[in-house]
C-alpha cells in the first residue's frame, strides 16, 4: 500500500514539474516573438473582426479584411466555421510577416452538429457529469471543423424569466450555476487546450449582465456590491477555478460604469484577486457602444478606457486597431499595458498548439468522422430525457397506457413542428440528414398499429382562432388528447425578450376550449 501512495505522489510530480516546464517554454516563445512584433502587430492580435459569411450580430463588411489578415492587423475571427473556410483564412495568416496564426471562435451555446437541449434545460437534470459531457461531444464536434473557442459557457444568474437570455444560462440559483458553470469549462476544455477535442470555453458575460432591469435586453441594471459579489460573480469566479481560458464582458455598466471599461471587475477582482491567466474579450462591439451608454464621447477615448481596465480583444468595434497606436504615443495608455494583452492571447495560440501546426483543427476526415456521430446522437437523446420536467400528472394521466384500438388526438401549433424543438442559439444545416422529428411524425413511429392517431392544429402560435371548433371537435372524438402549445425558437435568445410570458397568442383559450371536452 505504501508503495501506491509513492508512485501516486511520484506520478502527481512528474505531471505537475512537466506541467511547469510546458508553461515555462510557452513564456519563452511568447518573449522572443512579442520582441520581433511592431506595435502595429502587436494591436492586431487586440482586433477581432467577424466573417462575412454569417455572424450573430449586424456583419460590418469589409472587402480588405484578407489584405488585413495579411498584414498582421487581424489576430482572431468569429463566425468562421468549417475546416474548408478556416483553412482558407489560416493560410492568409501565414502570409504575414511573423506568420501567427489566427484564432477562430463561435457561438456553440448547447451543441454544434447535434444539438442537445438549452442550457436551462439541463440545468433541470441536476446531473453534472452530463452536463459536463455535453459540453464535451460539443467541444468535440467544434473543434473538427476547424473551430478553436466557443462563446459559452453563459452563466449568468437571472431572476427574471422575461429576459430572452434565461435559455442560455442555469437559471436563478447562484451556487447551482456555479457547478454549472465549472462543468461546462471543463466539458468543453476536456484534458487540455492542443487536443483535438477540446476548444477555449469562454464565460460570460462578466458581469452581472442577467440583472437587467424589466428582463430587457442590453438594458440598464442597478445592484449593490454585496448583491454583486453574492449572486453574480460566484459562477463567473468557479469558471476561473475550473481553469476557463477566456472570459467575455457584458453590454450593461456596473454602477454607471460600463463592464467593457470597467476596472473594478476586470483589474481588481479577475486579474488582481482572482489571479486570472487568460484574456478577456469585449461583447460585440460593446467597447464602441460605451459610446451610446453616454460614457464616452468617442472610440477613442472607449479604447483608452477599455484597455486601461483590462480588456484585452475588441470584438468588431475596430475601437483599437484605429486608436490604440496613437493613444500609446500620446503615453494615454502604455506599452506594459498593451504587452500584457498581447501576451495573454499568444499564450493561448501556443497552448492551442497553433504555432507548431496552424491547421491542426483543420482535419477534413476529422470533421467528417464526427458529422452525425451515432454516439452522439444517443447521448442527446439520453440528456433530452433527463431534463424534462413534469409539472403534474393529474389523475395519473401518463404515461399513456393499454393504446390497443385507442384514437389520440395531437392538437396544437408545435404538434407538427420540427426546427423550433432546437430552441435559440442552435444551428441550422441545409442538408437531407438533419435528424429532427415532429411530435406528430415521432407518435406515428412509437404507437404504430396501436392506436388511431388524430390531427388538428387548433391555432397558430400567435394568433387565429378559425380553427378552434375543429380543435374541440377532433378532442371530442379521441380517447385522450396530447395537446402541444408554447413559442416558437425565435421568441427566446438574445435580442428576444419578452413583457408578457403567459402562452401567446390565443393558445391559452384554446387549451381551455379542448380541456372543456373533460378528456383525460
Amino acid at each position: 500500500m505504501t508503495h501506491k501512495y509513492i508512485i501516486t505522489a511520484f506520478l502527481l510530480l512528474f505531471s505537475g514539474n512537466t506541467l511547469l516546464a510546458k508553461q515555462k517554454l510557452i513564456s519563452q516563445r511568447v518573449d522572443s516573438l512579442m520582441k520581433l512584433m511592431t506595435l502595429d502587430e502587436k494591436i492586431g492580435q487586440l482586433n477581432q473582426y467577424t466573417s462575412d459569411w454569417e455572424s450573430s450580430g449586424p456583419v460590418t463588411k469589409d472587402g480588405e479584411k484578407q489584405q488585413q489578415i495579411i498584414a498582421g492587423k487581424i489576430g482572431s475571427m468569429l463566425w468562421v466555421r468549417g475546416t474548408e473556410q478556416t483553412r482558407s483564412l489560416q493560410e492568409l495568416a501565414l502570409k504575414s510577416r511573423l506568420k501567427i496564426p489566427l484564432l477562430f471562435g463561435l457561438d456553440v451555446e448547447h451543441g454544434y452538429r447535434t444539438i442537445m437541449p438549452i442550457p436551462l434545460a439541463e440545468s433541470a437534470s441536476w446531473d453534472l457529469e452530463a452536463i459536463k459531457q455535453s459540453a464535451h461531444i460539443a467541444a468535440t464536434e467544434t473543434s473538427a471543423c476547424g473551430v478553436h473557442w466557443t462563446f459559452a459557457p453563459m452563466v449568468d444568474i437571472s431572476r427574471d424569466p422575461r429576459w430572452g437570455r434565461v435559455m442560455e444560462g442555469a437559471g436563478e440559483d447562484t451556487y447551482l450555476g456555479s457547478l454549472i458553470a465549472a462543468a461546462r469549462v471543463r466539458g468543453f476544455q476536456g484534458e487540455g487546450l492542443g487536443n483535438t477535442d477540446a476548444v477555449m470555453a469562454c464565460a460570460k458575460h462578466f458581469a452581472a449582465y442577467g440583472a437587467c432591469e424589466g428582463g430587457r435586453d442590453y438594458n440598464s441594471m442597478d445592484v449593490s456590491l454585496s448583491k454583486l459579489n453574492n449572486v453574480y460573480l460566484p459562477p463567473f469566479k468557479a469558471a476561473v477555478d475550473a481553469g476557463c481560458a477566456t472570459l467575455m464582458n457584458a453590454f450593461n455598466d456596473i454602477s454607471g460604469i460600463p463592464a467593457s471599461a470597467n476596472s473594478y471587475i476586470l483589474r481588481d477582482k479577475l486579474k488582481g484577486q482572482w489571479k486570472f491567466s487568460g484574456f478577456v474579450v469585449s461583447d460585440w462591439c460593446s467597447i464602441g457602444e460605451m459610446i451610446q451608454h453616454g460614457y464616452v464621447s468617442d472610440k477613442k477615448e472607449a479604447a483608452k478606457l477599455a484597455m486601461n481596465a483590462g480588456t484585452d480583444m475588441d470584438m468588431e468595434s475596430r475601437s483599437y486597431v484605429n486608436n490604440l497606436a496613437a493613444l500609446v504615443k500620446e503615453r494615454k495608455i502604455s506599452m506594459k499595458i498593451v504587452d500584457d494583452a498581447v501576451r495573454r492571447i499568444l499564450t493561448k495560440k501556443f497552448e492551442l498548439g497553433l504555432f507548431d501546426d496552424p491547421f491542426k483543427f483543420c482535419n477534413k476526415a476529422r470533421e467528417q468522422q464526427q458529422w452525425n456521430n451515432p454516439a452522439h446522437l444517443a447521448f442527446a437523446q439520453q440528456i433530452a430525457r433527463e431534463s424534462v420536467v413534469l409539472l403534474k400528472n393529474d389523475k395519473n394521466t401518463l404515461p399513456l397506457r393499454d393504446l390497443k384500438g385507442k384514437k389520440i388526438a395531437l392538437i396544437g401549433p408545435l404538434v407538427k413542428a420540427k426546427s423550433d424543438h432546437n430552441g435559440s442559439w442552435s444551428f441550422d444545416y441545409n442538408d437531407d440528414d438533419v435528424r429532427i422529428a415532429s411530435l406528430w411524425e415521432s407518435l406515428q413511429q412509437r404507437v404504430h398499429d396501436k392506436a388511431d392517431l388524430l390531427y388538428a392544429k387548433g391555432c397558430d402560435i400567435q394568433d387565429n382562432t378559425k380553427d378552434f371548433s375543429e380543435a374541440v371537435q377532433t378532442a371530442q372524438q379521441a380517447d385522450m388528447v396530447i395537446i402541444y402549445v408554447g413559442e416558437h425558437r425565435g421568441m427566446s435568445g438574445e435580442a428576444r425578450s419578452r413583457s408578457d410570458i403567459h402562452l401567446p397568442g390565443v393558445q391559452e383559450e384554446l387549451v381551455k376550449a379542448v380541456a372543456a371536452t373533460g378528456k383525460p
